[in-house]
């Protein structure tokens, strides 16, 4: 009779997801914390999502127009090499993943809603 292998789940074991990661800041984001970021904001015309942390996702938008965003801030890499986004990177990394905040008003963005669009 053959044995069974002590690695392989049992049946009644449920598979843990694997964790999400925020490409913006890099720390796990907990499922009550992720936002769909559309790379190209909805109102642009844009589909293509990513997870972001709802704090990381807050202050994009904060930073950033939906015109900015469509016209040279539609990848992440193209948002990480914004100084402002750069700033708040360095204070967001080290705090725990469920961290939750206000986004910061950025002085490029006045008068720009606090609305979440995309």
């Amino acid at each position: 009779m053959a044995r069974k292998n002590r690695d392989e789940p049992a049946e009644w074991e449920e598979a843990v997801p694997e964790p999400v990661f925020c490409p913006l800041c890099e720390r796990v984001i907990p499922e009550d914390q992720m936002d769909a970021h559309h790379l190209v904001p909805k109102s642009k015309g844009g589909k293509q999502t990513v997870s972001l942390h709802r704090i990381c996702h807050d202050q994009i938008h904060a930073i950033f127009t939906d015109a900015q965003l469509a016209k040279k801030f539609s990848t992440i890499e193209a948002i990480l090499e914004e100084p402002a986004v750069q700033t708040f990177v360095a204070w967001i990394k080290n705090k725990p993943p469920g961290f939750s905040d206000s986004a910061k008003e950025s002085r490029q963005s006045s008068g720009r809603g606090k609305g979440r669009k995309g």
